[in-house]
Protein backbone atom coordinates (compact mmCIF):
# COMPACT_ATOMS: atom_id res chain seq x y z
CA UNK A 1 0.00 0.00 0.00
CA UNK A 2 1.46 3.35 -1.02
CA UNK A 3 1.81 5.95 1.69
CA UNK A 4 0.05 9.23 0.89
CA UNK A 5 2.35 12.22 0.51
CA UNK A 6 1.85 15.00 3.06
CA UNK A 7 2.93 18.41 1.95
CA UNK A 8 5.21 20.26 4.28
CA UNK A 9 3.75 22.99 6.50
CA UNK A 10 6.42 25.12 8.12
CA UNK A 11 5.89 27.78 10.79
CA UNK A 12 8.60 30.41 11.21
CA UNK A 13 8.21 32.23 14.54
CA UNK A 14 10.15 35.03 16.10
CA UNK A 15 10.08 38.46 17.63
CA UNK A 16 10.14 41.75 15.76
CA UNK A 17 13.22 42.03 13.47
CA UNK A 18 14.34 38.51 14.39
CA UNK A 19 14.91 37.49 10.76
CA UNK A 20 11.76 35.41 10.35
CA UNK A 21 10.64 36.92 7.02
CA UNK A 22 14.18 36.73 5.61
CA UNK A 23 14.41 33.05 6.60
CA UNK A 24 11.00 32.30 5.08
CA UNK A 25 12.10 33.99 1.84
CA UNK A 26 15.20 31.78 1.85
CA UNK A 27 13.05 28.66 2.19
CA UNK A 28 10.74 29.78 -0.62
CA UNK A 29 13.60 30.66 -2.96
CA UNK A 30 14.25 26.93 -3.50
CA UNK A 31 10.72 26.21 -4.78
CA UNK A 32 9.94 26.05 -8.51
CA UNK A 33 6.87 28.24 -8.11
CA UNK A 34 6.01 30.65 -5.28
CA UNK A 35 2.89 32.53 -4.34
CA UNK A 36 3.59 35.16 -1.72
CA UNK A 37 0.51 35.95 0.37
CA UNK A 38 0.63 39.35 2.03
CA UNK A 39 -1.78 39.88 4.91
CA UNK A 40 -0.77 43.50 5.55
CA UNK A 41 -2.95 46.44 4.68
CA UNK A 42 -1.39 49.77 3.71
CA UNK A 43 -3.13 51.61 6.55
CA UNK A 44 -0.61 54.45 6.95
CA UNK A 45 2.60 55.83 5.46
CA UNK A 46 4.84 53.71 7.69
CA UNK A 47 3.05 50.52 6.62
CA UNK A 48 3.17 51.56 2.94
CA UNK A 49 6.95 52.00 3.19
CA UNK A 50 7.30 48.62 4.91
CA UNK A 51 5.17 46.92 2.24
CA UNK A 52 7.27 48.47 -0.54
CA UNK A 53 10.49 47.34 1.19
CA UNK A 54 9.17 43.79 1.44
CA UNK A 55 8.08 43.83 -2.23
CA UNK A 56 11.57 44.88 -3.31
CA UNK A 57 13.08 41.94 -1.37
CA UNK A 58 11.03 39.36 -3.28
CA UNK A 59 11.93 37.97 -6.71
CA UNK A 60 9.90 39.64 -9.47
CA UNK A 61 8.72 36.29 -10.91
CA UNK A 62 6.89 35.30 -7.73
CA UNK A 63 3.14 35.72 -7.75
CA UNK A 64 1.82 38.01 -5.02
CA UNK A 65 -1.64 37.82 -3.52
CA UNK A 66 -2.89 40.34 -1.00
CA UNK A 67 -5.27 38.52 1.29
CA UNK A 68 -5.88 40.04 4.71
CA UNK A 69 -8.68 37.67 5.80
CA UNK A 70 -9.40 34.67 3.55
CA UNK A 71 -6.24 32.63 3.97
CA UNK A 72 -8.11 29.34 4.30
CA UNK A 73 -9.89 29.84 0.99
CA UNK A 74 -6.68 30.85 -0.77
CA UNK A 75 -4.69 27.86 0.52
CA UNK A 76 -7.54 25.52 -0.38
CA UNK A 77 -7.63 26.93 -3.93
CA UNK A 78 -3.91 26.34 -4.55
CA UNK A 79 -3.78 23.22 -6.66
CA UNK A 80 -0.25 22.30 -7.69
CA UNK A 81 2.18 20.22 -5.67
CA UNK A 82 5.20 22.19 -6.91
CA UNK A 83 3.68 25.44 -5.64
CA UNK A 84 4.93 26.95 -2.40
CA UNK A 85 2.68 29.40 -0.60
CA UNK A 86 4.46 31.83 1.69
CA UNK A 87 2.12 33.61 4.12
CA UNK A 88 3.59 36.72 5.74
CA UNK A 89 2.19 36.98 8.33
CA UNK A 90 -0.24 35.39 10.80
CA UNK A 91 0.30 38.31 13.17
CA UNK A 92 -1.39 40.79 10.82
CA UNK A 93 -3.94 38.14 9.81
CA UNK A 94 -4.98 37.93 13.47
CA UNK A 95 -5.22 41.72 13.74
CA UNK A 96 -7.34 41.76 10.56
CA UNK A 97 -9.65 39.10 12.03
CA UNK A 98 -10.10 41.19 15.15
CA UNK A 99 -10.89 44.25 13.04
CA UNK A 100 -13.46 42.27 11.04
CA UNK A 101 -15.06 40.35 13.95
CA UNK A 102 -14.39 42.54 16.97
CA UNK A 103 -14.56 40.58 20.20
CA UNK A 104 -16.81 37.87 18.70
CA UNK A 105 -14.69 34.99 19.98
CA UNK A 106 -16.73 32.24 18.23
CA UNK A 107 -16.27 34.01 14.85
CA UNK A 108 -12.57 34.50 15.53
CA UNK A 109 -12.10 30.85 16.50
CA UNK A 110 -14.11 29.68 13.46
CA UNK A 111 -11.77 31.61 11.15
CA UNK A 112 -8.81 30.02 12.94
CA UNK A 113 -10.31 26.55 12.58
CA UNK A 114 -10.90 27.15 8.86
CA UNK A 115 -7.22 27.99 8.43
CA UNK A 116 -6.09 24.90 10.36
CA UNK A 117 -8.35 22.71 8.22
CA UNK A 118 -6.98 24.26 5.02
CA UNK A 119 -3.41 23.65 6.19
CA UNK A 120 -4.17 20.03 7.05
CA UNK A 121 -5.55 19.48 3.55
CA UNK A 122 -3.16 21.69 1.60
CA UNK A 123 -2.19 20.45 -1.85
CA UNK A 124 0.94 22.57 -1.80
CA UNK A 125 3.79 23.40 0.52
CA UNK A 126 2.96 26.23 2.93
CA UNK A 127 5.37 28.40 4.92
CA UNK A 128 3.81 30.72 7.49
CA UNK A 129 5.49 33.59 9.33
CA UNK A 130 4.24 34.73 12.73
CA UNK A 131 5.36 36.70 15.75
CA UNK A 132 6.01 34.80 18.96
CA UNK A 133 3.98 36.60 21.60
CA UNK A 134 4.47 34.25 24.53
CA UNK A 135 7.62 35.95 25.78
CA UNK A 136 6.20 39.46 25.91
CA UNK A 137 4.63 41.47 28.65
CA UNK A 138 0.93 41.31 29.48
CA UNK A 139 -0.79 44.07 27.44
CA UNK A 140 -2.41 46.83 29.49
CA UNK A 141 -5.65 46.82 27.47
CA UNK A 142 -8.28 44.12 26.98
CA UNK A 143 -8.01 44.26 23.17
CA UNK A 144 -4.25 43.74 23.42
CA UNK A 145 -4.72 40.74 25.68
CA UNK A 146 -7.33 39.28 23.32
CA UNK A 147 -4.95 39.77 20.39
CA UNK A 148 -2.07 38.15 22.29
CA UNK A 149 -4.26 35.21 23.28
CA UNK A 150 -5.68 34.70 19.77
CA UNK A 151 -2.27 34.84 18.11
CA UNK A 152 -0.75 32.58 20.75
CA UNK A 153 -3.55 30.06 20.27
CA UNK A 154 -3.24 30.24 16.47
CA UNK A 155 0.53 29.74 16.68
CA UNK A 156 -0.01 26.69 18.91
CA UNK A 157 -2.60 25.21 16.54
CA UNK A 158 -0.40 25.73 13.48
CA UNK A 159 2.68 24.39 15.28
CA UNK A 160 0.76 21.26 16.30
CA UNK A 161 0.00 20.32 12.68
CA UNK A 162 3.19 21.73 11.12
CA UNK A 163 5.94 19.40 9.95
CA UNK A 164 8.51 22.03 10.86
CA UNK A 165 8.64 24.90 13.36
CA UNK A 166 11.58 27.29 13.36
CA UNK A 167 12.18 29.91 16.06
CA UNK A 168 14.21 32.90 14.92
CA UNK A 169 16.33 34.74 17.48
CA UNK A 170 18.77 37.49 16.44
CA UNK A 171 18.83 36.15 12.89
CA UNK A 172 19.57 32.59 13.99
CA UNK A 173 17.21 29.78 13.04
CA UNK A 174 16.54 27.35 15.87
CA UNK A 175 14.62 24.19 14.95
CA UNK A 176 11.80 23.54 17.40
CA UNK A 177 10.13 20.78 15.38
CA UNK A 178 11.68 19.03 12.40
CA UNK A 179 15.04 20.01 10.94
CA UNK A 180 16.41 23.01 9.12
CA UNK A 181 18.39 20.93 6.62
CA UNK A 182 15.29 19.90 4.70
CA UNK A 183 14.14 23.49 4.42
CA UNK A 184 17.21 25.17 2.95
Amino acid sequence: MQESHRNLVTLVLGGVRSGKSRFALEIASKAPSVTFVATARASDDEMRVKIERHRSERPAHWKTREEPLKLAELITAMSTCDELVLVDCLTLFTANLMEAHGKDRPALLAATEDLISALRNAKCRVVLVSNEVGSGIVPAYAAGRLFRDLLGELNQRVAAIADGVILMIAGLALPIKGSIEGLR
